[in-house]
This record gives structure tokens, C-alpha cells and sequence, in this order.
């Protein structure tokens, strides 16, 4: 095959592929619900509402997490989730970047999916948090 044709062929079908080879990356539910119980529902609560015991203190209220589909149209925001968590997407609620635990969410060592599909970097405590964030959501 000419380098132009197979340059060419790559150009048009690269999105489509890179969509078909991302692996399906493994979340673990149980080990997402340990690492909220323990990151995650000072602020949060204990049931995702956003109820925490540190809540009153801080500038801004946390997020109810369980209803984050709810209010994407039905859809759970997997990049935005990523970015708040990894600290990408920096929200500053009590004098320092959400998550003050971001040294451990760190990393880029999985590639998972969008939820438009597409590929993104992150780190399997994310992958597994995520999974424990989707199961929690109110319809």
C-alpha cells in the first residue's frame, strides 16, 4: 500500500479507531465505595447528597453527587467528573484546589472512555470512584 493511501486511510477512520481500541478499563465498584468512604463523604456525605460533616465549613456547599446524571440530561459526566477529581478542572471550595486528596487520584496510568466515547487518561482509584459514583445515581 502507497504511505499517502494508508495516510489517508488513518486521517479518515482515526477518530472511529482510537474509539475501537481503547481497552474497556475494569472499575471496582467495592474499591470505588471504600475510597468515598474514605476521600470523599467528610465533605460529601455519607450518602452522596452533599451533606458532610466538614460541608458547613466550607465556602462553597459540595455537590450532591447523586443526582450529577440528573442534571447532565440523563447523561454521567465522565470528563467533567475526571477533571474535578484529578484537579484539572480545579474548584476552590476551602482555600485550596478540590480534591485536597488530588496527590492520590493522580496519575495516568488507564485510559478510559468519555462519555461521548472518546479516550481519556486517568488513574484506576478514578476508574473505580466513577464506578461507585454511577451506581449511586437518582433517576
Amino acid at each position: 500500500m502507497r504511505p499517502i493511501v494508508l495516510i489517508i486511510l488513518l486521517w479518515l477512520g482515526g477518530p472511529a479507531m482510537a474509539q475501537n481500541i481503547v481497552p474497556d478499563v475494569q472499575e471496582d465498584v467495592a474499591q470505588g465505595q471504600a475510597l468515598y468512604a474514605y476521600y470523599c463523604a467528610t465533605c460529601h456525605g455519607s450518602d452522596g447528597t452533599g451533606n458532610g460533616p466538614m460541608s458547613p465549613s466550607l465556602v462553597v456547599a459540595p455537590t450532591n453527587l447523586t443526582t450529577l446524571s440528573r442534571r447532565n440530561n440523563g447523561v454521567f459526566p465522565i470528563t467533567r467528573a475526571v477533571m474535578r477529581i484529578d484537579g484539572r478542572d480545579p474548584l476552590v471550595s476551602h482555600g485550596s484546589m478540590m480534591p485536597v486528596y488530588g496527590d492520590f487520584f493522580a496519575g495516568t496510568d488507564v485510559m478510559t472512555k468519555t462519555e461521548a466515547g472518546q479516550p481519556l487518561l486517568t488513574s484506576q482509584p478514578i476508574v473505580d470512584l466513577l464506578g461507585y459514583l454511577q451506581s449511586i445515581q437518582q433517576d
